[in-house]
């Protein structure tokens, strides 16, 4: 009996170490002052836009696809276009120069997509697969089944038809990096084209593409259905990178700054608006509700999910813990130092509870409606 009370003493003893270690991790050297304005773009860059993703709702095909660059089949005439696309920081920049969408469909096997890019000058350089392919004009596709921002799949084609096929742990500010190696097997894509590839003697007007990707590569990390059930939505989002060029000796050449003798920077048009020069923040994708109808048979209404709120309430103290450890070295558990008690207190009922130690913390909110509680840490995952 005495020995079991030591041991219980002793069990006690270490729990209390370890509060008063977690207590003095998140508190020690004072209370540094709160981040100011200044802070928010100066260690983490947080996107400056309101979160708003855009929708589609996605209806199958009853019929066979021909992945050949043409968007020709029945099917494809009941798929809606996507909402014209705009600058990857949204309204904070002008408008693209060339109109670009898209039409999505699915069957059994494929996901698939039809994209429309206007454009008076079709060139492309690269040949090889898994070339970096966002040197030349190209078409991005960014896909993260289960919506955690970790796990996701990209995909870029130029007017050649090369293919790069990526996979990412996570995004790169988070310490992922790209998989080259990985492939989408069973992949299909097909570029056609209103005009001709290299030829700056002509004025072109467009080109297409058609792209399946199967559902058995998909499935490999989508932690949920794949292919989808109905009402199903995946986060999805789609890029063009559009190079400003001139003719020099009879071929296309990128624009340069005069000053510097660079390149000037390519412009990236996106689906749904990110708010920064960066694609690899999944959380600003748009949202894919997939739809058991066949197109052209009826409608189904987007469902926008209250957990989208929660877990975009959590991505904020994600935001401030980054910003705060970078100027502080350690993370905090108080809204206050991260200047979000403000909004906590004005548009949600409920404060998230912050645990933190030296490396490490994680941020947790109940969802009133849906019953459940989401999760995010330090690495950016919201579970």
């Amino acid at each position: 009996m005495k020995t079991r009370c030591v041991r219980i003493i002793q069990v006690k003893y270490v729990i209390l170490i370890f509060f008063l270690f977690i207590q003095i991790s998140c508190n020690s050297g004072g209370n540094p002052t709160k981040l100011e304005v200044e802070d928010l773009s100066s260690y983490f860059k947080e996107p400056k836009v309101p979160f708003s993703p855009r929708q589609y709702v996605c209806y199958k095909s009853d019929q066979l696809i021909s992945i050949d660059g043409v968007i020709d089949e029945a099917i494809w005439q009941h798929a809606e276009w996507t909402q014209n696309f705009v600058d990857i920081e949204g309204d904070l920049k002008q408008k693209p120069r060339f109109r670009t969408r898209v039409k999505m469909l699915w069957d059994d096997q494929y996901f698939y997509t039809a994209v429309e890019m206007e454009e008076p000058d079709i060139w492309a350089t690269l040949k090889k697969r898994d070339s970096v392919i966002y040197h030349d004009n190209d078409f991005e596709v960014f896909i993260d089944p289960d919506g955690d921002t970790h796990q996701y799949y990209e995909l870029e084609i130029n007017a050649y038809g090369t293919e790069w096929d990526l996979f990412l742990s996570q995004p790169y500010r988070d310490g992922g990096g790209a998989l080259n190696f990985w492939h989408i097997n069973g992949l299909k894509s097909k570029v056609s084209m209103n005009g001709t590839i290299n030829n700056p003697g002509d004025r072109d007007k467009s080109w297409f593409l058609e792209i399946a990707i199967p559902w058995d590569v998909l499935k490999e990390c989508a932690n949920k259905s794949a292919p989808p059930l109905a009402g199903d939505q995946w986060r999805i989002n789609f890029s063009r990178v559009e190079w400003q060029v001139e003719v020099k000796n009879g071929g296309y050449v990128k624009l340069k700054d005069p000053k510097t003798d660079v390149p000037l920077p390519e412009n990236n048009w996106v689906w749904s608006p990110q708010g920064l020069i960066n694609m690899h923040y999944p959380e600003m994708w748009g949202f894919v509700q997939f739809s058991k109808k066949t197109a052209g048979s009826g409608k189904d209404t987007f469902e926008f999910k209250n957990s989208e709120n929660i877990k975009w309430a959590l991505r904020q103290v994600y935001y401030r813990e980054r910003m705060y450890f970078n100027k502080y070295g350690k993370y905090t558990d108080k809204l206050a130092d991260l200047g979000l008690d403000h909004l906590f207190g004005e548009k949600y009922e409920y404060s998230p509870e912050i645990y933190c130690t030296l490396n490490f913390f994680e941020a947790v909110l109940s969802s009133n409606n849906e019953e459940k509680t989401w999760h995010i840490s330090q690495n950016g995952r919201v579970w």
